[in-house]
């Protein structure tokens, strides 16, 4: 250290204030300091700084051919249909239902009717018969009790899954209801293409 400032070598070699006293080295931050600064930053990376733009991740959404699926006048409030959607291949099954309450997603003139795959995303378990009208509920799961949300886009509320019901996207045509395409991969499926 023959090269360094005299201030600089007496810095590093602890001969300053208290470590110079003591005869040690001291460290630039001790732990407290650190668990703080550590807490801090994760906090904004986390949660970002106000103001500052939000980075967007698109929705996956695929569409197909329009397919009817029912009819809004002959829809009652908290009796589920079952229709296949996108296709009639495996776990293609989907519940039509109108909810009585607004949904994300919902259509109608009351935007509650919402419509969803029946396959569970965690390991792929039958939702066929599972609705709950007192929650707005899909589930639980036979498998694993995993329950899905329908008034929020099929987001799972609990169990095991870790992604939110695949939602069909619909349209209405006066009074008919159509499938127009799905927000979110069907379980079992690496893509949402037919083929």
């Amino acid at each position: 250290m023959k090269d360094l400032d005299p201030k600089i070598a007496a810095a590093v070699n602890g001969e300053n204030g208290e470590a110079a006293k003591a005869g040690t080295r001291k460290c630039l931050m001790n732990r407290r300091q650190f668990l703080l600064t550590s807490g801090l930053t994760t906090t904004v990376v986390m949660v970002g700084i106000p103001g500052m733009p939000e980075a967007e991740t698109p929705a996956v959404v695929s569409t197909y051919p329009r397919k009817l699926i029912g009819k809004l006048s002959e829809l009652k409030t908290d009796e589920p249909l079952s229709f296949e959607y996108p296709d009639e291949g495996q776990y293609a099954e989907s519940i039509l239902v109108k909810l009585g309450t607004k949904a994300g997603g919902g259509i109608g003139a009351e935007e509650d009717v919402v419509a969803f795959n029946y396959t569970c995303t965690h390991q792929g378990g039958p939702l066929q018969g599972t609705y709950k009208a007192a929650d707005k509920a899909l589930g639980p799961c036979p498998l694993h009790l995993t329950t899905f949300d329908l008034t929020r886009h099929g987001i799972f509320i609990a169990g095991q899954a870790y992604q939110s019901l695949p939602q069909v996207l619909l349209e209405v045509d006066g009074d008919d209801i159509y499938a127009v395409g799905m927000f979110g991969l069907i379980y079992g499926r690496y893509d949402n293409l037919q083929g």
